[in-house]
């Protein structure tokens, strides 16, 4: 087994040669080389590791047009010649020495092995408090939109090993930001294991961590949500929602103009036969591809969904009215996010 050491440079200089001292001593006999795919580093970073070359396994790629960590990775893929690969950034936040158990982890049978900050073991040291933040809310959005990843702890990490058969035939985007989320998300795997690491302070060099970055990673899940269907699921989410507002008004005024029921009573009905409507619609079209539970759990949990929902919207709404908010505006408010909240829950719950 060749393992392929893949990383991606840009101003790493002052890091460079500890990196590749500590790789060379935690793979001991192993057969390996470094990819090193530096973006003309204005610190000359790709000089430093050609000379280096003549010490340890190095192969040096210096890309002149293009700029990116993912299509950096992508390109190392490309340039690999073993049949595992490891993915890990120069900073040394990413410890060498964990290398080896990424390594285990696939000869033991998983495809895909994770350093991962968020298991059981896995930390991160002397972070600001905004950026565990960060971090945490932008692996609570991908895990939430992308269903495929939910049960992965650290889906955004830039540490990882895995065999070349996942993504071999995989179209990796390579503007993509967060890698390992669209490997995760379009390789051919069954199997994926996260191994705990401590992220560690940076050395040298700066952050690589903006304003902008952030807007790209949404970006990017938007489009994974696009590539998975999930964006799809959504909208038919909605107009089946929008059927159900018009059988909730039909039936409401049939029973108040036609039968004479009382206003407030007549309600109840209305509002169940538009759950009804929903649920059917939901069950034989949006979610028709993951129906796994029974009929009965499906029915249940799609009833539940609809009362969380009503429960978020009146509390979005009394905070936001008690604030001094125009109630039209506040119950607007309480709509959008009620409505995330029951699309979220029936797509994890219901039809998860």
């Amino acid at each position: 087994m060749k393992v392929s050491v893949i990383i991606p440079t840009y101003n790493e200089r002052g890091n460079l040669e500890e990196l590749l001292h500590r790789i060379d001593r935690a793979m001991g006999n192993r057969d390996y080389e470094v990819i090193i795919v530096d973006d003309d580093s204005p610190d000359r970073t790709w000089e430093l590791a050609q000379e280096l070359s003549g010490k340890y396994p190095v192969k040096v790629i210096r890309r002149m047009e293009e700029k990116g960590l993912s299509s950096a990775v992508i390109r190392g893929f490309k340039e690999a010649s073993g049949n595992v690969f490891v993915v890990m950034d120069a900073d040394l936040q990413h410890p060498p020495e964990k290398i080896p158990e990424l390594i285990k982890a696939i000869e033991e049978g998983a495809d895909i092995a994770i350093g991962s900050r968020y298991v059981p073991g896995g930390k991160v040291e002397n972070w600001y408090w905004y950026r565990k933040l960060i971090s945490r809310g932008a692996i609570m959005i991908g895990r939430l939109a992308l269903p495929k990843i939910r049960d992965v702890k650290d889906p955004v990490s830039g540490f990882f090993a895995l065999r070349r058969e996942v993504v071999e035939n995989a179209e990796l985007n390579p503007i993509g930001f967060k890698i390992l989320m669209e490997i995760l998300i379009k390789g051919e795997y069954r199997k994926v294991v996260e191994v705990p690491f401590t992220f560690g302070l940076r050395k040298a060099g700066e952050s690589k961590l903006s304003g902008k970055t952030m807007v790209k990673y949404l970006k990017h899940v938007y489009r994974l949500m696009r590539w998975e269907g999930e964006l799809d699921r959504l909208i038919k989410f909605t107009l089946v929602g929008l059927s159900g507002v018009l059988v909730n008004e039909g039936f409401l005024w049939a029973f108040v103009r036609l039968l004479g029921w009382d206003k407030i009573l007549a309600n109840i009905p209305a509002t169940e036969l538009a759950i009804l409507n929903n649920f059917t619609w939901n069950d034989l079209w949006t979610f028709r591809d993951v129906r796994r539970k029974p009929l009965w759990s499906r029915l249940l949990a799609f009833h539940l969904a609809a009362l969380t929902g009503a429960v978020v919207q009146w509390i979005i709404y009394a905070g936001l009215v008690y604030m001094g908010i125009n109630y039209l505006v506040a119950n607007l408010v309480g709509i959008v996010i009620s409505f995330v909240v029951r699309f979220l829950f029936n797509r994890h719950v219901t039809w998860g």
